[in-house]
């Protein structure tokens, strides 16, 4: 009996010769090579004690070449553990509490390019209850060739990717809370695309710039006749949604009255148009979203309490910038790749992320965006510089738009890596990644580029190599 038909049998409840179970019992090995997604088993000093077939395609390597080695180096490329560079390491949870826990993070597949994962670790215990190993389920998150909707590698990001990516294929209303461009709407977008409807429409309504008559209108659609001038039906946005998402922006704008008709549609998953009697069943995942302390409303008796608690099934904060400022080049560089003609400036020079990290950023990423598509313009046909930032607060800048570096530039921005013409060179991408123990996140940063840049960078060295 093969190990296939035994778990078959055993699943099934049929009974099996024991002589046949101990003849064919499977090794520890053949059991985890029939998970189908990447699991390693990890001791107390980062070293892989197992690991199934699955985890070594994923990451090219035989397994006489990867029992031993340390997990970091194999999955982050790195001569240290993570936590060493700012990521959260799912080691103190399982060996220091005994605790199953969930991270993001970015990994290096086999054909060296970073993959969003997401890691379950759990314990393992031995006879007396102590965490003898820690088993990691790694599960690769399927992103599009191009996913430009969340931008960024910090700790916050990963953090709030982990949890969107828990909650974006199910149908529980999520609440997005944070500043005024934050990225509320990309983040909204984000759920959308990995939904289990991600081909159905993404409609967004702005409470806040439409006036109460006219957002029920919008919402839930009209009949003909429902008012003076209404010369035909009018579907509202909820059944333009159908099948999809809908946003609804700004909902703390919502006047008491629409509220309740709200969440008489949450619960229902009906609407009813103005001026009819019918109601229509909708299939729509709602996303609200706000930069208003909803709770502190709903104590002032200005947001209804059980809208609130239908909303918040699942609440999401998106952070502002100043919050996860190690991203600033990778945006940065991204509103740039977007913009026409934007590849000519990249990669950014350390002295502009220098002067772009001290900035606070009232207006969160709306206003980088502004900033660095000013700066390209005003660049021309030149390298971006301090001197075409517009920083309002001043931060980063002097008088008449004058810029003096910093003494930290050196170490804060590539130990004086950057080469003179303000791009970085072969010379200065290999001396940081030497200094940094091959380190790709860390390398960048000390070359002041984003990750992707160096990527690029080390893609195109490796294909040069005969």
């Amino acid at each position: 009996m093969t190990v296939m038909s035994q778990l078959i049998a055993w699943e099934e409840g049929t009974t099996v010769d024991a002589k046949t179970i101990m003849r064919g019992k499977p090794s520890c090995d053949q059991i985890i090579d029939i998970l189908p997604d990447p699991f390693v088993v990890i001791d107390a000093d980062y070293r892989i004690i197992a690991a199934n077939r699955s985890y070594r395609k994923r990451y090219g390597i035989e397994a006489d070449a990867l029992i031993g080695r340390h997990c970091y180096e194999v999955s982050h490329h790195a001569q240290a553990p993570c936590h060493n560079y700012g990521e959260h390491c799912p080691m103190e949870s399982v060996f220091g509490n005994k605790q199953t826990t969930q991270v993001m993070h970015v990994h290096f597949n086999a054909d060296d390019r970073p993959e969003y994962v997401q890691i379950q670790a759990t314990p393992l215990l031995d006879d007396q209850g102590e965490v003898l190993y820690m088993g990691e389920f790694i599960y690769p998150v399927n992103t599009p060739e191009k996913d430009d909707l969340l931008v960024g590698r910090s700790r916050t990001i990963l953090r709030m990717t982990s949890l969107l990516q828990r909650v974006a294929p199910t149908m529980t209303t999520v609440l997005l809370t944070g500043e005024s461009g934050a990225g509320k709407e990309c983040v909204a977008k984000y759920l959308h695309q990995y939904s289990s409807r991600p081909k159905g429409p993404f409609i967004i309504v702005d409470c806040g710039t439409l006036g109460e008559n006219l957002i029920e209108n919008e919402l839930f659609g009209s009949e003909k006749g429902a008012y003076t001038g209404s010369t035909m039906l009018k579907k509202g946005l909820f059944e333009a949604a159908h099948g999809g998402t809908l946003l609804i922006d700004e909902v703390c704008e919502l006047p008491l009255a629409l509220q309740t008709k709200l969440l008489r549609v949450l619960e229902t998953g009906a609407i009813r148009r103005i001026g009819g009697t019918d109601y229509h069943k909708i299939d729509v995942r709602v996303i609200a979203a706000t930069n208003r302390d909803i709770q502190q409303m709903v104590d002032c008796g200005e947001f209804r309490q059980d809208l609130y608690y239908r909303l918040s099934a699942f609440p999401v904060h998106v952070p502002p910038l100043r919050e996860r400022k190690s991203d600033i080049p990778a945006i940065a560089e991204h509103f740039l790749g977007r913009s026409e003609d934007g590849d000519r400036h990249l990669p950014l020079p350390p002295e502009v992320i220098e002067a772009l990290l001290a900035h606070d950023y009232p207006g969160n990423i709306r206003e980088l965006r502004n900033i660095i598509e000013r700066a390209a313009i005003l660049a021309a046909d030149g390298p971006i510089g301090p001197e075409h930032l517009a920083l309002e607060s001043g931060k980063g800048r002097g008088h008449h738009g004058g810029w003096s570096p910093s003494p930290e530039l050196g170490r804060a921005t590539g130990h004086g890596l950057a080469s003179a013409r303000r791009r970085i060179d072969d010379t200065a991408v290999l001396t940081a990644l030497e200094e940094t123990g091959g380190h790709r996140a860390r390398a960048a940063r000390l070359l002041g580029v984003s990750a992707r840049t160096l990527y690029r960078h080390v893609r195109r060295l490796r294909a040069e190599v005969p």
